[in-house]
């Protein structure tokens, strides 16, 4: 049994933190730059891939360079490519993303050729699958929240686990509309604060996981907070965690990590609180490096370290 981890597929450049952004004209010097395989179903398929569970990723790159790199990126991590089609209109999608000191990172993206991945190119990989992952959704133009609800109402037919998984600009608003429908299908919701404040309107973690977990009392809502932890919510319980404290180097990509935890723990059937502490240590060590996978531990240096290093969680 394995993975599906379908949606956002780009290729990533990174650059290594400096003390500001560029003013108009000017030029700065960065340690160095990274161009890696990205996006929430390439970054969480290859943490699964490092903690030695098996992942298949179904997606779209385009008929140019950064498509070959993506490709090639893929298999030089064992990741299967044969379900990676190549869109026939649209480059790949490309991503740079600034690090500056002190600041959250910049992201400039171009959608590219996940505009063209739908719903009906994941149904062939869904055999023998035991969790879907769709990573990235609300940046998938050709996937609607119809198709979104079909594609999970027919894994949860085949009792394949489903997992959601979004992608909302900053300081934007999101409609409910785009997750209402899909989100009763939906085992899991793994949204981060600023992504549930764009869609509920609320501030406080605590509104936000009431309303989501409203529309779905089956579904478990995850709200992560970056270093102030995680709040959860399924039904009326609530659980609250804080952060493992890590060096961070970079940020990015720590809720593709956690996210590939929680789908290790519905794979092996642990007990909630055993899967949170487990994807918040991967989500955290992600951060110890530059880059999506490079700094994620392996699976017996994420079990020794839960061990090791306590997380109080509170459940109510």
């Amino acid at each position: 049994m394995h993975a599906i981890c379908t949606g956002v597929i780009v290729a990533d450049i990174f650059s290594s933190a400096v003390g500001s952004p560029p003013e108009a004209g000017q030029l700065i010097l960065a340690e160095k730059f990274l161009l890696s395989a990205g996006g929430g179903a390439v970054n969480t398929a290859a943490c699964l891939g490092r903690i030695g569970a098996p992942a298949r990723i179904v997606g779209r790159v385009g008929h140019d360079l950064f498509g070959d790199f993506v490709v090639a990126d893929l298999e030089r991590r064992s990741i299967d490519p044969s379900w990676v089609m190549r869109s026939q209109t649209h480059p790949t999608s490309t991503t740079f993303v600034l690090n500056v000191k002190g600041h959250d990172r910049r992201y400039i993206h171009t959608i590219g050729a996940n505009g063209d991945l739908v719903a009906e190119d994941v149904v062939p990989a869904l055999d023998d699958a035991a969790v879907l992952y769709v990573g990235g959704y609300l940046a998938l133009p050709g996937f609607d929240a119809a198709s979104l609800a079909s594609l999970f109402r027919l894994a949860q037919q085949r009792s394949i686990a489903t997992i959601l998984d979004v992608m909302i600009p900053g300081g934007s608003r999101q409609p409910l509309d785009g997750i209402r429908e899909a989100l009763p299908y939906a085992d899991m919701f793994l949204p981060n604060q600023d992504e549930a404040r764009a869609l509920t309107g609320e501030e406080s973690p605590r509104r936000q996981a009431a309303l989501l977990a409203d529309l779905a009392p089956r579904c478990t809502v995850v709200i992560t907070r970056g270093n102030n932890g995680l709040l959860a919510r399924r039904g009326r319980q609530t659980w609250e965690a804080g952060a493992y404290e890590m060096e961070t180097v970079d940020e990015s990509c720590a809720g593709d990590a956690f996210a590939a935890g929680l789908i290790t723990g519905l794979m092996e059937r642990w007990p909630f609180e055993t899967s949170l502490r487990f994807a918040s240590a991967l989500g955290a060590s992600c951060t110890r490096a530059l880059g999506c996978t490079e700094g994620v531990f392996e699976r017996d240096e994420s079990l020794r370290f839960i061990e090791r290093v306590p997380l109080e969680i509170h459940t109510q």
